[in-house]
């Protein structure tokens, strides 16, 4: 453990930013996994199911846990998934 003020801070604050762009890239992969099943399905909840990952994608490479090359991707890996190519 540190000894310094500062760093104790700051291994705090990494560890709280961490957890935070964990939650981000599990909300993806869960998002991701759903839109595979209802297109799998033919559901037309699959629309929503896009969107609502669009958006978290986007949010996520606005806060910095994902590199927005790799958001935009994921974000064509469901839009091809979501049109049956």
């Amino acid at each position: 453990m540190a000894n310094i003020h500062s760093q104790k801070k700051r291994i705090l604050r990494t560890e709280r930013e961490r957890l935070e762009n964990r939650r981000y890239t599990s909300a993806i992969k869960t998002y991701f996994r759903r839109l595979e099943a209802l297109v799998g399905d033919g559901d037309a909840a699959a629309e929503q199911t896009h969107r609502e990952l669009v958006s978290t994608i986007d949010k996520a490479v606005k806060r910095g846990a994902l590199h927005r090359n790799t958001g935009a991707r994921k974000k064509s890996r469901a839009a091809r998934l979501l049109s049956g190519s």
